[in-house]
C-alpha cells in the first residue's frame, strides 16, 4: 500500500473514508432504485439495510437481479459490516476505525492521481475549458437579447490627416466605402486599417439645412504609429477620424447570436494570448497590464452602471482571461499539471514526488508575489489618481 501513499499522499482521513462508505452506499442504492428494487421513499440507512439483507453474505446472493452487475470488493465489505452492526453509522464507525485492506485499495484506486493519464488530462482541462465555453454561451444571449453598436457617424476630424484634408466634416454618415455598406464604425474602422493604403471612395450622408445630401469622397489613408489594444505601439491605415458617439442597439436571431458569440469569443481570445505575451515579451509594461481584485471591482461596478450588456462582456472578458491563465504552465495552475503530466507521457512515469512538490512551492510563492503585486499596484492608482 506504500505506493498508493506515493501518489496520493497522506492516508485518508476519517471524514474521507466516511464519505467514501457514503458514497459507495449510495451507487448502491441508486443501482438498486434503477431496477425498481427499493422504494425511493425509504431512507438511506433502511435501504441500504435492506440491501445488505438480500444479498446475503459476501454478496453471495443474485447482485445481478438486485444491483445489475457483481459486487465490487469494496461493496461487499461494507455490506457484510452491516449486517454484523446493529446500526449503519455503527457499520461506517468501525471500517473507518479500522479500515481493511481492500477497502483502502479501493479508495486508493478511486483517487485522481491513481487514474489513468488521459483521464487526468481531461480532468485538469476541464476548469480551463469550463470558462472558454461559458464565454460564447453568456454571449449567446448577449446578442439576442442586444448589445450597443456604434454609428458609422463622423465625430471630428484631425487637423493636417487625409479626412480632415479631403472635406470630411462632424455629422457626415458613412454609407459605404468603396461600395460595401457600413452598418457601423467598427465596420467602417476595420475596412480602412485592412486596406493596403490605396485610395478609397466613402459614399457618406451629409445634413446641410435641414436637409440630406449625399455625395462621394476619396480619401488616402496614411500611416501612423497607434497605441493598440494590447498595449503596444503599431502601425497602421488611418484617416484620422472619430466617432461622433451615437448608438443603436443591435439584436440577432438565435443562430446569428450563435454565430456571432463564436466569432466574438476567438477574437477576444486572439487579443488576450497577444497580450499576455506581450507582457512576458516586455512591450508592455507591467503595472500598465495587470490589476488586481480592487480593479476588477472598480471596472465590474462601472460596467454594471452602463446596462447589462457591457457587464455580461465583462464578465466574458474575466472568464476567457481566467481560463487562458490557468493553462499558463505555472504549478499550481492547471497549465502547471499538464506540464507535469507531459513530462509523464514523454518519460513514461511521473515525475518525482519530491520534484513536483518542490515545484508546487515555487508556484505558490510566485502567485502569492503575484497577488501582493497587483493589490499594491491597485492601491498606487487610487492613491495617484
Amino acid at each position: 500500500m506504500s505506493e498508493c501513499w506515493d501518489e496520493v499522499g497522506e492516508k485518508p482521513t476519517a471524514e474521507e473514508i466516511t464519505l467514501y462508505l457514503h458514497e459507495i452506499g449510495l451507487d448502491l442504492i441508486g443501482a438498486a432504485r434503477a431496477r425498481g428494487v427499493l422504494q425511493a421513499a425509504s431512507g438511506f440507512d433502511d435501504n441500504l439495510r435492506a440491501l445488505a439483507d438480500r444479498l446475503g453474505e459476501s454478496g453471495a446472493g443474485d447482485a445481478h437481479s438486485v444491483i445489475g452487475r457483481e459486487l465490487k470488493p469494496d461493496e461487499a465489505i461494507l455490506l457484510d459490516e452491516v449486517r454484523r452492526q446493529p446500526k449503519v453509522d455503527d457499520a461506517i464507525k468501525s471500517l473507518v476505525e479500522n479500515p481493511p485492506t481492500k477497502l483502502v485499495q479501493a479508495y486508493c484506486a478511486r483517487a485522481f492521481p491513481t487514474q489513468p493519464l488521459g483521464k487526468r488530462v481531461l480532468i485538469v482541462l476541464a476548469g480551463p475549458l469550463a470558462n472558454l465555453i461559458f464565454a460564447p454561451i453568456l454571449l449567446t444571449f448577449v446578442f439576442m437579447s442586444g448589445v450597443p453598436e456604434l454609428l458609422p457617424i463622423v465625430g471630428k476630424t484631425t487637423i493636417n490627416l487625409p479626412a480632415a484634408k479631403a472635406g470630411l466634416l462632424s455629422g457626415d454618415r458613412i454609407l459605404a466605402v468603396d461600395g460595401r455598406p457600413m452598418e457601423s464604425w467598427t465596420d467602417f474602422s476595420k475596412t480602412v486599417k485592412a486596406g493596403d493604403g490605396s485610395a478609397i471612395k466613402l459614399d457618406i450622408d451629409r445634413q446641410q439645412k435641414g436637409a440630406s445630401a449625399r455625395s462621394t469622397i476619396v480619401i488616402k489613408p496614411t500611416r501612423l504609429d497607434q497605441k493598440t489594444i494590447y498595449g503596444t505601439n503599431a502601425t497602421t491605415w488611418v484617416i484620422g477620424v472619430q466617432p461622433r458617439g451615437d448608438e443603436i442597439t443591435r439584436r440577432f436571431g438565435p443562430f446569428g447570436a450563435m454565430k456571432e458569440a463564436g466569432k466574438t469569443s476567438v477574437e477576444m481570445t486572439v487579443q488576450m494570448v497577444v497580450g499576455i505575451a506581450s507582457i512576458f515579451s516586455g512591450t508592455t509594461p507591467v503595472r500598465d497590464a495587470l490589476g488586481g481584485p480592487i480593479m476588477i471591482a472598480q471596472m465590474a461596478g462601472k460596467e454594471a452602471r452602463e446596462g447589462f450588456a457591457n457587464l455580461a462582456m465583462f464578465t466574458v472578458m474575466l472568464s476567457l482571461e481566467l481560463g487562458i491563465i490557468n493553462l499558463l504552465p505555472v504549478p499550481l495552475l492547471d497549465g502547471g499539471h499538464l506540464l507535469f503530466f507531459a513530462f509523464e507521457g514523454v518519460k513514461g512515469k511521473p515525475l518525482e514526488l519530491r520534484y513536483r512538490e518542490a515545484m508546487l512551492q515555487v508556484g505558490l510563492f510566485l502567485l502569492v508575489a503575484l497577488m501582493a503585486f497587483v493589490i499594491f499596484n491597485d492601491i498606487s492608482r487610487i492613491v495617484q489618481g
